[in-house]
């Protein structure tokens, strides 16, 4: 499951979408929309996306991860659109025989998807607005 959305994420259906039953670890990361980034107060999100290119980098992004970790699967859900605080943008499961490959993978997903994935953040603040540009977040 790669897909965009503009509504709530239904995260047990991204869940449902991996699991096996080779699977002894499964991990969900979900990214929610933050209250306040750097001093400044969050009123919403507003994402925009290319779709057919951020889902099918999202398929790929699916088969790096099941050469690079055999065994894992993973499915990944971003919200378009406007996502207010404490709601959540995006949804990340991996699955995999064991936990090590399973955090590896859920990381090497979400770092690559904001790196290379075409969906573009905007921040509302109560005091102005911002466009985020891509990056992989390290550490």
């Amino acid at each position: 499951m790669f897909s965009l959305c503009d509504g709530e994420i239904d995260v047990c259906a991204v869940e449902n979408a991996v699991r096996h039953s080779g699977a002894g670890a499964v991990l969900t990361f979900r990214g929610d929309t933050r209250q306040d980034f750097d001093g400044r107060q969050v009123v919403r999100l507003e994402y925009e996306a290319y779709p057919e290119m951020a889902i099918a980098q999202m398929a790929a992004i699916g088969e790096e991860v099941a050469q690079r970790w055999p065994g894992a699967r993973l499915a990944m859900v971003h919200r378009v659109g406007l996502v207010p605080v404490g709601e959540t943008s995006v949804v990340i499961t991996v699955t995999a025989p064991h936990r090590d490959e399973c955090y590896a993978a859920s990381r090497f997903a979400i770092d690559t998807l904001k790196a290379q994935v075409p969906i573009w953040k905007k921040e509302v603040y109560a005091d102005g607005s911002t466009w985020k540009e891509n990056q992989e977040v390290s550490g």
